[in-house]
């Protein structure tokens, strides 16, 4: 899942991530409101973690503007602005939950899952095709009834293919939505977590749901191919 971190202290921004990014998130930062603008109107973030005192647009504004253009987007205020009018305002404004700092990382740990729980309905927190499923909250993978054990990266990288079932997906979209990172044509990292994740996810049965698409990419598909 995909976090947005709006929060112009670098240092707590970089704290945060780190420790979202241990519990196999994709974090995006950025320190100032107009910014925070621009991304979270343009992607489709999982969650949105919103500081109130942002240069540029202040985090009110930035809730405001937000909410209308994304009325279901999940947004978690953390701030040091902690009185009671505060928490009013931006609950009456669309945000889900806030929490004053200073704060416990296992709190907003907890409450991130709660919100991630309320806002997915059920077919978008489990994905499934043919005998895989993936239940992208509690971070379980199963073929057949059996667990498979994945690191962050394949779990990511498995999430990514999922979402886009049927769909022929590049080297390069792998690269920058899994690994935000711009794409460089002399590495074959994703070609070596493909394999990793070929060996738990396919080996052993009878239909390979992991296709290669000559000079194209990858799909993830029930269906047999011919091109690959």
């Amino acid at each position: 899942m995909r976090i947005l971190i709006a929060e112009d202290d670098s240092a707590l921004a970089s704290f945060v991530k780190k420790g979202l990014e241990a519990e196999h998130y994709a974090v995006d930062i950025c320190g100032d409101g107009e910014q925070a603008r621009a991304l979270a109107g343009e992607f489709d973030f999982d969650l949105v973690i919103l500081d109130l005192n942002l240069p540029r647009l202040d985090g009110v504004s930035l809730l405001r503007q937000v909410r209308t253009r994304k009325p279901t987007m999940p947004i978690l205020i953390l701030t040091g602005r902690t009185r009671v009018e505060d928490r009013v305002q931006c609950l009456d404004l669309g945000a889900d939950d806030y929490l004053g700092k200073p704060f416990s990382f296992t709190e907003l740990s907890a409450r991130i899952r709660a919100l991630m729980r309320r806002s997915h309905l059920p077919v978008e927190s489990v994905l499934a095709i043919d005998d895989l499923k993936i239940d992208r909250v509690e971070r379980r993978v199963e073929r057949a009834g059996r667990r498979i054990e994945l690191t962050s990266k394949e779990f990511a990288l498995l999430e990514y293919l999922m979402r886009n079932t049927g769909r022929r997906i590049t080297r390069a979209m792998i690269i920058e939505h899994v690994w935000n990172l711009s794409f460089d044509t002399c590495t074959n990292v994703v070609d070596v977590y493909i394999n990793y994740l070929r060996r738990k996810v396919d080996d052993g049965f009878s239909r390979q749901l992991i296709h290669t698409i000559r000079g194209v990419g990858y799909e993830l598909s029930a269906r047999p191919r011919t091109d690959a």
